[in-house]
């Protein structure tokens, strides 16, 4: 701009901002400035504020503020802005859980009926409570975990039973599952209250509070026992593998090279299954009843090898101190005390260092190494029964179910000329309890040792028909506890989980059986090349024979025969199905009957 010109008059005028231009102006009415100064608020800005804060978007009307008389104090009539009675208080926890409902949201009206039946449901299906209380996230990942578990809990009763059976003999898994289900159970319960104290309404008759605190202590019980009895159950079980497998020291059991894979590529597995009797007036124990089962791994195809308890002149492996002082065979002096049976007992006892390595049972690995050269299998594990408490085993299943072709005697001395005292008589599917188990499996006056090993064949398959899974849940505590008491074995821990696969491929595969009685070997003059060479043609390992053997001794004409493929069952008349063996026989039953009851010393 050019100078200005002294003839003008002076501009005095103070220039002010439009801010404060504004600022002075009185506020128009409605607008947002004109509301502020009125006292009011914005509706857009406070129906977004309520909204954030979790309120209704639609203040409720302000009561008009009443004037005070001349009479009253200011102070004391000041106006306080009432609770709306539709815009209820949010609670601690409902602050808490973001998945609230809105304070200003309808609920259904409470009652104790829906309550009661709400928490009822909550206890069923955890979770459900919850989200009928308006606890929506917290409800919904409490179902959630509960639908889990649900379906892993229905996999592991169909599907994963492997993994379930594989779980049950690892004693740290266990210990987990005792734990967790311990704290799931707290969580349930907790659950439960919560629900209720949800629920339920804040006033209610002194009649109804008592019932509402019945209900839930009911299903609080009902959460508990279910809980306690799994985690006794897994405690018995657990104790049960600490027990009886209890990895002690062995003679004869080889650490595996591949502890996740102990079986590696062998074919077979190979369990000396013995029965260890006491009896009365028996020094020790006796096993009267040896039985080897051998085991394909791949197929889980089984053959039982019954081996008698007069067998004479167990041999022993080459190279072994046994075999050393025993180049003929176990001979102990006198004869009954030099048989299969004696062995265990008088073996250890005649030379206690022979194994050359410390052993917890050295009978039994005295039998491993004799019993593994008479049948040319290695022998892997063994497993040992006490007869003795037999009986504890067949009342804890609740007593079994057999088949009897004949008159089996209860008692008596065959050595000394004693008379039963009684005599089971033949029927089909006749049930027994422990005692008669037992004396069912020993029973051999008038009877051979052939007969009665083929009964505990029998015995042994109608407990297995008898450990049916509800038997085993509802009967396992006392089941557990005996067999820690009648039960020993060599297999260790960790080989259990292999073991359980192969259980179940046994299942499925099926079990045969070969007896070498009397029609078969001379137990007093065993021939043992016979005896292997039988073995290798019921497991159709044996090779073809192109022409008769020459020896002097007779051989059975299934010796000549080419060895049978693996499905195929040997020829020889000693192989036998364990079912067909067991079966009931009218004909046989009935000419026992017609012939009458043997005497007794009644």
């Amino acid at each position: 701009m050019g100078p200005t010109d002294p003839s003008d008059p002076i501009d005095s005028t103070a220039r002010i901002p439009r801010r404060e231009l504004d600022a002075g102006r009185p506020p128009a009415p409605g607008t947002r400035r004109g509301r502020r100064a009125e006292g009011k608020t914005d509706p857009e800005l406070a129906a977004r504020a309520r909204a954030a804060a979790g309120l209704s978007p639609v203040e409720p009307e302000r009561p008009a503020r009443p004037e005070p008389t001349p009479d009253e104090d200011d102070v004391a009539t000041a106006w306080v802005r009432p609770v709306a009675a539709d815009v209820p208080r949010r609670s601690p926890e409902a602050a808490r859980d973001r998945s609230a409902p809105p304070a200003g949201g309808r609920r259904p009206a409470r009652s104790f009926g829906r309550a009661a039946g709400l928490t009822v449901l909550g206890a069923l299906v955890p979770g459900t409570g919850l989200l009928a209380a308006g606890w929506r996230r917290t409800g919904a990942v409490v179902l959630a975990v509960f639908v889990v578990l649900l379906g892993g809990l229905a996999w592991l009763a169909t599907a994963g039973r492997r993994t379930a059976v594989r779980a049950a003999v690892d004693p740290d898994l266990l210990l987990g599952v005792m734990v967790g289900v311990g704290v799931l159970a707290v969580l349930w319960i907790t659950v439960v209250v919560l629900g209720y104290r949800l629920l339920v309404p804040r006033r209610l008759p002194g009649l109804q509070r008592a019932a509402g605190v019945l209900l839930v202590v009911l299903l609080m019980v009902g959460v508990a026992v279910p809980a306690v009895a799994a985690v006794r159950l897994a405690g018995a079980q657990r104790n049960l593998v600490d027990t009886v497998f209890a990895d002690s020291e062995s003679a004869t059991v080889v650490e595996p090279a591949d502890p996740v894979n102990p079986f590696g590529d062998k074919e077979r597995v190979n369990i000396l299954l013995l029965g260890g009797d006491g009896g009365d007036g028996r020094e020790g124990v006796r096993t009267d009843t040896v039985i080897v089962a051998s085991i394909e791994t791949a197929t889980g195809a089984t053959t039982l090898f019954s081996l008698p308890r007069n067998l004479e002149d167990l041999p022993f492996p080459q190279g072994t101190e046994l075999a050393e002082l025993f180049p003929d065979g176990f001979d102990a002096g006198e004869e009954s005390e030099s048989l299969l049976n004696a062995v265990y007992r008088n073996g250890p006892a005649l030379y206690p260092d022979a194994l050359g390595a410390p052993s917890d049972n050295p009978g039994a690995d005295w039998l491993k190494l004799g019993v593994g050269e008479a049948l040319g299998l290695p022998i892997d594990y063994y497993v040992l029964v006490n007869l003795d408490g037999f009986s504890q085993l067949v009342d804890a299943l609740g007593g079994i179910t057999v088949n009897v072709n004949y008159y089996v005697p209860v008692g008596g001395e065959p050595s000394i000329g004693t008379l039963p005292d009684a005599y089971i008589a033949p029927g089909p599917d006749q049930e027994m309890d422990g005692a008669t188990a037992l004396a069912f499996s020993r029973g051999r006056f008038g009877l051979t040792d052939y007969q009665r090993m083929d009964r505990q064949r029998c015995v042994l398959d109608s407990i297995v028909a008898a450990a049916d899974p509800v038997t085993l849940l509802t009967r396992y505590q006392q089941l557990a506890a005996t067999t820690t008491d009648i039960v020993s074995t060599d297999i260790p821990q960790s080989v259990l989980g292999d073991f359980v696969d192969i259980a179940f491929l046994v299942k499925d595969a099926g079990i045969r059986s070969v007896v070498f009685d009397d029609t078969v070997i001379s137990p007093a003059y065993p021939d043992y090349d016979q005896i292997r060479l039988l073995v290798q043609q019921a497991l159709g390992t044996a090779p073809p024979v192109t022409a008769a053997p020459t020896s002097a001794a007779p051989a059975p004409a299934t010796t000549t025969s080419a060895a049978p493929t693996s499905g195929a069952a040997p020829t020889t008349g000693a192989v036998a199905d364990v079912a067909d063996a067991c079966a009931y026989d009218p004909a046989a039953a009935q000419a026992a009957i017609d012939a009458g009851e043997p005497p007794t010393r009644g």
